[in-house]
């Protein structure tokens, strides 16, 4: 993985309702990203930010979604910037904003694999559909999106549909599923370890677990990891905080493995909102796991 790194911004805060993720990539640059990924010897590219543009608040009258129309705009944006990625050769590593930045990513990223994995870290499912989103924030449905499900226009994005299967996603540190996510999951055999497997395993085994399960079912994996997968005691700066989360050292590690498996290809760190943080808590804690993702070790 020592090579070349692409990092672009999504200051998306159009998924849902609360101000403030869109100034989520300024807080990790602040908190030093580019310094700290050089200094572990990659050749890092800052591309900026993807201007995503807010007009007024809207809710589509049809669906029930909020800012559909600007949330379609916006995911082409990131998915066109990933797709110069990918073609460069560069790894893709995106900040957001919001979690409904993934459709745009996936939709860059996912066309260049056979079968993509998707590591999921989040205490969400983000596996809602305009059907059963009880709140119509797409940042809520991403990854249903993604599996070909829900609005067409967002299932759309990139020309192609879907852009991953059911059985290649594993979700890592689940706690807040709505009841609609809960029968997907189940319908559609999605592999999800929630907090109550990850005590009862321990995040060792849950990630050897999910290294193993990837190993021969992809030929490359997507991490889009969630700051709200951990505990608020330690990234209180995002916008759906859920008590009970992964713990600061169960967080490095798993990325410390996933480096060990030399089996992610992209990544995105999402929903990291300096309005509610503090003295940018989260955007450092953010920066840290990216790089122990890239290699970063203790000794």
């Amino acid at each position: 993985m020592r090579g070349k790194i692409s990092i672009v911004g999504a200051p998306m805060d159009l998924g849902q309702l609360r101000r403030g993720v869109d100034m989520g990539p300024s807080a990790i640059r602040y908190a030093g990203v580019v310094e700290r990924l050089e200094s572990l010897g990659y050749q890092v590219n800052d591309l900026g930010d993807i201007e995503i543009g807010r007009d007024r608040l809207t809710t589509d009258p049809l669906t029930g979604l909020r800012n559909l129309e600007a949330v379609v705009q916006a995911s082409t944006k990131i998915a066109d910037k990933v797709d110069k990625i990918m073609k460069e050769g560069s790894f893709p590593l995106v900040l957001g904003g919001d979690h409904s930045i993934a459709i745009g990513t996936l939709a860059g990223i996912s066309k260049y694999f056979k079968r993509l994995g998707v590591i999921w870290f989040d205490a969400h499912g983000d596996l809602n559909t305009p059907e059963t989103s009880p709140s119509g924030n797409i940042h809520g449905m991403s990854l249903a999106v993604s599996l070909g499900l829900g609005e067409t226009t967002l299932t759309q994005i990139g020309g192609y549909c879907p852009k991953i299967q059911p059985e290649n996603i594993v979700i890592i540190g689940a706690r807040s599923l709505d009841e609609g996510e809960k029968r997907l999951i189940k319908e559609k055999g999605i592999k999800v370890y929630t907090m109550h497997e990850i005590d009862r395993l321990g995040i060792p085994k849950v990630i050897e677990e999910t290294i193993a399960y990837f190993k021969d079912r992809t030929d490359g994996v997507h991490l889009s990891l969630d700051l709200d997968g951990l505990d608020p005691l330690y990234a209180p700066g995002v916008g759906t905080p859920v008590e009970g989360g992964l713990n600061y050292r169960e967080s490095h590690l798993a990325m410390e493995m996933f480096f060990e498996s030399e089996m992610i290809t992209s990544a995105e760190f999402v929903e990291v909102n300096p309005i509610l943080d503090e003295k940018n808590k989260t955007g450092i804690l953010a920066v840290g796991l990216m790089a122990s993702l890239f290699g970063e070790i203790l000794l």
